[in-house]
């Protein structure tokens, strides 16, 4: 009896056990499901990185190929990353290999290294400090035929000053190519390939989100609104054989209103500032994502997140701009449990200038010296996440033949 007394005293009821094992099934199932939501698939030591398996450009084609990044499992100081892939209509490969290795755990403060040699949208501009984003569709990259190649070697510092405020600096050197008829005129030289050294800060501001300490690690507990992205860029003449001198002044603040009855108001503002000699691979083109083609029908394709539906691919550049986006999301249509369709209200606005247009030789572009302005709607989830939008282009720049001022999508939203 004594012996089946401290046996069965060691041995926890089965109710417990069944429940302490369900919790850590959920635990499991959850941090699956964060990990996918982030664009990776998660194995023993690194993590596949679901973004470079298949895409689709106007100069790439499709391209394909695998890249990740090691885990905590690998090592919680050091992580390597890189991805591989291969454009089937330029038949050319693209690849990054990168790592770092982490300074202070507190701060969460890491140098990173990296060598990539790839193609990026000419006039796109991207934050240091962005969160990741994944999306099973990127629907402006289906459109896009104007990349440049570059070849970079950076270094950066990832570092947390507070719970809001995050902070990200980086030095490269880039050897920059456009894949299109393109040259920088500059003291009667003219460049179509150049070298560019480059410095970055970027900050990223959170005053109202909330940070708890969760399994001894700080993480965010409330997305707070509004939020704040600063960037400043410098390009140094001279240095490791850089040509040209420039400075640009990126910034973003995004606000978002929860009301009562489930609807959402978000207001998105972007502006940007380039001044010195910027060549046009670096300036602005306002996010356009629609193809120029004669009907409407024959532009329908996917609507962007945060692009001008009726804007249309390389009609617009500057070295000036800002824009303002206005959505409000009403309350989903509870129609059945599994058919919620939500409608979503849409206004956009653009305003830019170009100081030295005659710079920029064998590329023909407009200005935004006037109020571009479009709106529309968009009705989302009608069918496994897809949906449908249209918008219409008026004001200053809106066109003499009236379809050319509207486009007609569908969109794509899911959520893990």
């Amino acid at each position: 009896m004594l012996v089946s007394f401290s046996y069965a005293q060691q041995q926890p009821p089965k109710r417990e056990k069944d429940s302490t094992q369900h919790a850590q099934d959920s635990i499991k199932k959850t941090e699956f499901l964060k990990t996918i939501g982030n664009g990776y698939l998660p194995f023993k030591y690194f993590n596949l990185d679901l973004r470079y398996l298949v895409k689709f450009n106007q100069y790439e084609g499709f391209r394909t190929g695998l890249g990740g990044i090691t885990n905590d499992k690998f090592s919680e100081r050091y992580r390597l990353d890189g991805y591989l892939v291969y454009g089937f209509r330029d038949e050319n490969f693209k690849y990054k290999i990168g790592g770092g290795f982490r300074v202070n755990e507190a701060s969460n403060t890491w140098v990173n290294l990296a060598y990539t040699d790839d193609l990026q949208e000419s006039g796109s501009s991207k934050f240091l400090t962005d969160k990741r984003f994944f999306t099973f569709f990127e629907p402006r990259l289906i459109n896009i035929s104007l990349f440049y190649r570059h070849i970079t070697k950076s270094v950066s510092l990832q570092h947390k000053v507070t719970n809001h405020l995050l902070s990200e600096t980086q030095l490269a050197v880039s050897k920059v190519t456009p894949t299109y008829y393109y040259n920088y005129l500059l003291d009667g030289k003219s460049y179509h390939s150049y070298d560019l050294s480059t410095a970055k800060l970027s900050m990223q501001w959170s005053p109202f989100s909330h940070f708890e300490l969760v399994n001894d690690k700080i993480k965010e507990t409330k997305d707070g609104y509004p939020k704040f992205t600063l960037q400043l860029t410098q390009g140094f003449k001279s240095v490791f054989g850089s040509d040209f001198t420039f400075s640009k002044l990126d910034f973003r603040t995004i606000h978002q209103f929860n009301h009562k009855n489930e609807a959402v108001t978000n207001i998105t503002l972007v502006a940007g500032v380039a001044g010195g000699d910027t060549p046009l691979t670096h300036l602005y083109h306002a996010y356009p994502n629609n193809i120029t083609k004669e009907t409407i029908l024959q532009r329908f394709s996917v609507a962007g997140i945060n692009s001008f539906e009726t804007m249309y691919f390389n009609e617009f550049f500057s070295d000036k701009f800002s824009t303002l986006q206005l959505k409000h999301a009403f309350k989903p249509f509870k129609i059945s449990e599994r058919f919620k369709p939500q409608l979503v209200l849409i206004s956009r606005y653009a305003l830019g200038e170009m100081t030295s247009k005659s710079r920029h030789e064998g590329f023909d572009f407009n200005t935004l010296e006037k109020l571009y302005s479009e709106s529309g709607l968009e009705i989302n989830k009608l069918f496994f996440g897809f949906g449908l939008s249209f918008a219409y282009r008026y004001g200053s720049y809106h066109l003499p033949k009236l379809e050319d001022n509207m486009a007609f999508k569908f969109t794509f939203n899911i959520s893990l």
